[in-house]
């Protein structure tokens, strides 16, 4: 028997599947930038120390807050970035609540992934020394870093952290297309047309009807075949009538004896 509240299965469309591709992309960056912060934190942690050698300012001061900043950076973009491979997984399943999760949670990382590159680009490293008195200017920091880093450092966090905003925001485009909303609007039941020859439940009191368990059974009307007779007082059947060759009864008062002749 066909189920006429059959709900219809839903096919995820490509554009959601690549968004979700996207997300484990950038995912995946957050994890070799992390691996790439610290290989280097040492060297960072030295070429700081040595920038402010001979001045007022304490050089392990500044170079504790700079690394703290940026492993601490660095790993809370990791966690951001494992909500959104987490998010991806229920957007595959076309859970709506998921997709504005993940709206907003990409945005937040899209400021700060975007807040980083200009950061970076303006070539300026800034550590609240400030520029007057006997401390180094931020030029000068920023060219010991430079020296100090390997020469692939910093071309490839700045290739990291380009692809890893183009992804995201590639992500979160894709999700708002019109052609992924039907995917996450909440089912509904499609009415299916009856197969020929499909057999159907019979109704209450039709011959064939299964009785529920428990259910009180109906007592028959009087004159039908099985009626019950319990609790009706029983009769004595009717005596039975003389036919005309029977022969009278001998034993009662006053009754005259047959006749012999």
């Amino acid at each position: 028997m066909v189920d006429p509240q059959s709900t219809p299965a839903r096919q995820r469309p490509s554009i959601v599947s690549i968004s979700s591709y996207l997300l484990f992309l950038f995912l995946a960056l957050q994890v070799i930038s992390l691996i790439i912060t610290l290989s280097t934190i040492g060297t960072t942690r030295d070429a700081l120390r040595d920038a402010y050698a001979g001045s007022s300012t304490d050089g392990d001061q500044v170079a504790d807050v700079v690394v703290a900043i940026g492993i601490g950076g660095s790993i809370v973009l990791l966690l951001l970035a494992i909500v959104l491979g987490v998010l991806a997984l229920f957007n595959n399943q076309g859970r709506n609540g998921a997709r504005i999760t993940t709206w907003i949670v990409g945005g937040i990382m899209v400021c700060c992934v975007g807040g980083g590159l200009l950061s970076n680009a303006s070539g300026g490293f800034n550590t609240g020394g400030g520029t007057s008195g006997d401390g180094p200017s931020p030029e000068e920091i920023q060219r010991r870093l430079e020296d100090a880093l390997p020469s692939w450092a910093t071309p490839v966090s700045l290739l990291i952290g380009v692809l890893s905003l183009i992804a995201l925001i590639a992500a979160l485009v894709l999700l708002a297309l019109p052609k992924a909303n039907p995917f996450f609007r909440k089912p509904t039941a499609a009415w299916e047309p009856p197969t020929p020859g499909a057999s159907y439940p019979q109704a209450p009191g039709q011959p064939g009807y299964p009785q529920a368990s428990g259910e009180p059974g109906y007592p028959q009307a009087s004159g039908e075949p099985g009626y019950p007779p319990s609790g009706e007082p029983s009769y004595p059947p009717p005596p039975a009538t003389n036919r005309p060759d029977d022969t009278p009864p001998t034993d009662r008062p006053g009754s005259a004896p047959p006749s012999t002749s």
